[in-house]
């Protein structure tokens, strides 16, 4: 009597995709992440039918629901995950090669003029389009944009860049003048490197004249604004303590004297 095995049924293919060059790092994960097609099974989502209008529920299924999500939105995320790391290679690949330098164009050495035949060949290829359309500015300008860095804030689609708003001088209408210099949008506060270096200096120094002790060490940052106002009010408790505890003493020496 011969017995016949059963056939091994293929493995699932709707796994999360991976990239062609991090094959081996994403075998290891499906290893040991489940797969997306789980829930999906006809015992789950009986399970899940008959839970969803229940009242009350045991600690144990509670426990597999949570697990049971928390995996698929992992699977989820995972997802997600590989299909922005293709839509960004793409992208990066389509950049380098729009704006990217070429080592077969001919380029300007340092301290050479250019002959006439590659100034026009410079104007054919693009290379004026690349200069700063603000007016009297020759530097050359960033990518999908027309303006320089500097003048970045004179594009009106542009979303990523604020002006600094660290105050130079008042008008003579009395309106703020502020610094006006570039600055990411996400910078917190608005200020340049240098206007923000400054504060964190005049901050030290107005603390230092308030008796406010700060840490010497220059690689240690500024502490938050809560933390300065909750150390002032602590010395100001602590000097209020000690002209109160002086006034007693003198006190009784007066009642000891008298």
């Amino acid at each position: 009597m011969v017995l016949k095995t059963p056939k091994k049924e293929p493995c699932s293919q709707s796994s999360p995709p991976i990239p062609p060059s991090s094959s081996t790092h994403n075998a290891n994960s499906q290893k040991q992440s489940p797969s997306g097609d789980a829930s999906s099974s006809p015992i789950i989502v009986g399970e899940e039918e008959c839970l969803r209008t229940a009242s009350r529920l045991h600690r144990a299924e509670v426990l597999r629901r949570r697990s049971r999500r928390l995996h698929q939105l992992a699977s989820t995320y995972r997802r997600h995950y590989w299909s922005l790391v293709e839509e960004l290679t793409i992208k990066h690949r389509d950049y380098y090669w729009e704006y990217g330098k070429s080592p077969l164009e001919k380029r300007k050495f340092k301290g050479q003029e250019a002959s006439a035949e590659e100034e026009e060949e410079e104007i054919e290829t693009g290379e004026e389009r690349m200069k700063c359309g603000f007016s009297g500015c020759k530097a050359k300008a960033m990518a999908l944009t027309k303006f320089c860095h500097q003048h970045i804030l004179a594009d009106p689609k542009q979303t990523l860049y604020k002006p600094c708003n660290f105050v130079i001088k008042s008008s003579p209408q009395g309106a703020p003048i502020i610094c006006g210099k570039t600055v990411l949008k996400a910078a917190n506060p608005s200020l340049c490197q240098a206007h923000y270096q400054r504060s964190q200096k005049g901050i030290s120094q107005a603390l230092k004249k308030a008796g406010v002790t700060l840490p010497s060490s220059s690689n240690k940052p500024i502490p938050k604004f809560s933390l300065i106002i909750s150390e002032a009010v602590h010395q100001i408790q602590m000097k209020r303590l000690s002209g109160n505890n002086s006034k007693s003493d003198e006190r009784k020496k007066e009642q000891a004297l008298g």
